[in-house]
């Protein structure tokens, strides 16, 4: 089940008796959990029938009493195991049913007015174990997945969207490499730059400078289209501010996101299909950046883009102390780097 059906069934009562909520990614954990604690119950039903547990402070046998009392003047009560991947879950269930798991003998016949959520944070759920197929059996299931990088910024496009914004392919796509995959620290971002854009208007690259702080002419994304068009000048512009604001443009990030565009170029070489939605969908870019990569695809056959990811990984090895010899500064290094890949 994806995100929108669980919570559909919430907002229409559709309850389980048992929810896990397990995966790498911990933004819809808790955004279903938030939702669970906050609408299931009135705020008059929540004093008698709604208890918040954390993983490391409680036990297994303190949650079962919970989930297993009857709600006061409620057709439901509300048990919320938040952290749970610090719970000390215990052995596997036995097939001896004097010594079964206290837990799994619950899951197996839980008490049906009793909604027991478990919030299984930055790692899967072990799907071996009966109590996963228990809760599976008699519950909910839902995985919240790690996204891709590369899926972010068309993330922030569907955020913003449901939000009754729109925003600009470049701007989503810096947001997108500067804030990275963590969804929790996207949405916060979002929701603060949304605070001073008007609804129904398109957030622009001006709006992320001027309300996120990244900069709309000295970013990676800029310094890739000067490597791209050979635009020495620019690119040691760039190059320079990215020297005097290290934090706002740590090398690491710079150097695998230069790796993931030069790679990218060269898939463009082999592209079959290179019409602009062909191209699109072949380099898992917007449409709007395919111009970028049919430019530097002219600019840089081959052979050439093969030298180039090898200097990204030299450079990368050097700035990590690997076979580094005479000054090994990040912006030394890079500048070193821009004219390999520009007139080598």
């Amino acid at each position: 089940m994806n995100i929108n059906d669980l919570v559909k069934d919430l907002k229409n009562r559709k309850f389980k008796p048992v929810y896990l909520l397990h995966g790498e990614e911990s933004y819809y954990i808790d955004k279903i959990s938030d939702y669970i604690e906050k609408n299931v119950l009135t705020d008059a039903e929540k004093g008698f029938n709604q208890t918040v547990l954390y993983g490391k402070d409680t036990d297994v046998m303190t949650i079962l009493n919970s989930a297993k009392r009857f709600p006061m003047m409620s057709e439901h009560q509300v048990v919320l195991v938040k952290e749970a991947q610090e719970l000390k879950w215990g052995k596997d269930g036995d097939d001896d049913k004097k010594a079964q798991d206290p837990l799994l003998a619950y899951l197996e016949n839980p008490l049906q007015s009793t909604i027991l959520v478990f919030c299984f944070k930055y790692s899967k759920f072990d799907k071996r174990k009966k109590t996963y197929k228990a809760i599976e059996k008699k519950g909910q299931v839902f995985e919240s997945a790690e996204i891709y990088d590369n899926k972010v910024s068309a993330w922030i496009e569907d955020f913003v969207r449901d939000k009754g914004y729109r925003i600009h392919a470049h701007a989503s796509a810096l947001l997108g490499e500067y804030l990275g995959n963590n969804l929790s620290k996207v949405a916060n971002e979002l929701e603060k730059l949304m605070l001073n854009v008007q609804v129904g208007q398109e957030i622009t690259i001006d709006d992320v400078q001027n309300n996120i702080g990244i900069s709309k002419e000295y970013n990676v994304f800029e310094l890739q289209s000067a490597i791209a068009k050979r635009d020495v000048l620019k690119a040691n512009q760039i190059i320079n501010y990215f020297g005097a604001n290290p934090k706002a443009n740590p090398m690491v990030l710079v150097l695998g996101t230069l790796n993931t565009y030069f790679t990218k170029v060269l898939k463009y070489h082999y592209a079959k299909d290179r019409s602009p939605q062909g191209l699109a969908k072949e380099l898992g870019v917007n449409p709007y950046f395919v111009k970028d990569y049919e430019l530097a695809g002219r600019n840089y056959d081959k052979a050439k883009l093969f030298n180039v990811i090898s200097y990204l990984r030299d450079c990368d090895l050097k700035a990590k102390g690997v076979d580094a010899t005479g000054n090994t500064e990040d912006i030394e290094l890079m500048k070193e780097l821009l004219f390999k890949i520009i007139h080598q």
